[in-house]
């Protein structure tokens, strides 16, 4: 392909990426390192026949003009990332100093919002990632190893959980796992504790998101390897059997090296998808067991003292996240692409 017919062949994708995904990156990354400026307070005191008093007002007009001055806001440079909000670098030296066990300081990291929100982001990520590409295979496995006429039904029931809305599916669990919900009653039940309650339980609740992540997950993994096994050559599956190969056997050395690919392409999207784990936190109300990177952002944008600098650093350190746990994958990739290509 010429270079100019593949310069106007890729000119309208590279501008829809830049508009869409450069762009706003480079935005936030500004807004991290900027923040609001801070009204411009006066304090007059007015003395009367009972004595002074001082009332505090807001200069509109220094604040307007402030803000005209600088638009952006006061440069804070990196200081928003070192904050106790986000890495405390502060707060993680002195627990270092002060704590006499490793066990101690892990603890008082857990105190820290940020460190807190990626402990569970990452145990979700590397839990729900695994999981669902495993059992997505082996829904695959055994739908297509139907009979043609239930293959039908089986994928209809298999798609149900992606068909549901994330935020329904959750609230959906969220009301089965309560106390009078069926599922809470029968754990009551084989617990033989009447008083058990899985959302008073920090542990019982990232059980049950990471449950409900791979099920909400698992068809995306499924219709991929339902797909690629479409594809697999069945004059290699017939002369393994020829030559006495199992069923495990025949999984192991030509359906899974086949589907190699498609596992690598799963694990990236999902890895992306679960490092962001958000609906499930709000449709579970769970923010008091667990928090993630996304419900911080979500957090500080809320209510009425915006924190946008808050939430800019942590989407910032959010992209950090994502790009260094893909990075391994991706490496993998290239590497597997150029000895192909050699």
């Amino acid at each position: 392909m010429k270079h100019s017919t593949f310069f106007w062949f890729f000119a309208p994708t590279g501008l829809a990426m830049l508009i869409f995904i450069a762009a706003p990156i480079a935005s936030v990354l500004v807004q991290s390192v900027f923040t609001p400026h801070e009204p411009v307070i006066i304090e007059a005191e007015n003395c009367g026949p009972f004595g002074c008093t001082t009332e505090t007002t807001i200069d509109q007009d220094a604040t307007q003009a402030l803000r005209d001055a600088e638009p952006l806001g006061r440069f804070r440079g990196f200081d928003i990332y070192f904050d106790r909000g986000h890495l405390a670098v502060a707060e993680v030296a002195e627990a270092w100093r002060t704590s006499d066990s490793l066990g101690a300081f892990f603890g008082e990291l857990g105190d820290l919002p940020f460190y807190r929100a990626m402990a569970f982001t990452l145990t979700y990520t590397f839990v729900c990632t695994p999981a669902l590409i495993a059992l997505g295979f082996v829904i695959a496995i055994s739908v297509n190893a139907l009979h043609r006429s239930l293959r039908g039904l089986a994928i209809f029931f298999s798609l149900l959980p992606m068909i549901v809305t994330p935020l329904v599916g959750s609230l959906i669990l969220f009301w089965m796992i309560d106390s009078r919900g069926v599922l809470g009653t029968f754990i009551q039940y084989l617990a033989d504790d009447p008083d058990l309650s899985i959302k008073a339980s920090t542990p019982l609740m990232w059980i049950a998101l990471i449950i409900y992540g791979i099920w909400s997950s698992a068809p995306f993994a499924f219709v991929v390897f339902y797909a690629g096994l479409q594809t697999v050559p069945q004059d290699t599956i017939e002369s393994a059997k020829i030559d006495g190969a199992s069923r495990w056997e025949q999984i192991r050395y030509i359906i899974i090296p086949h589907l190699m690919p498609l596992v690598t392409f799963v694990a990236l999207i999902q890895l992306m998808d679960n490092f962001k784990v958000f609906e499930p936190i709000l449709g579970f109300t769970a923010q008091a067991h667990a928090q993630s990177l996304s419900w911080i952002i979500f957090n500080d944008l809320s209510g009425e003292t915006r924190q946008l600098s808050a939430a800019a650093a942590t989407s910032v350190m959010t992209i950090v996240c994502v790009a260094i746990l893909l990075s391994p994958v991706l490496i993998r990739t290239w590497r597997d692409f150029r000895g192909r290509a050699r």
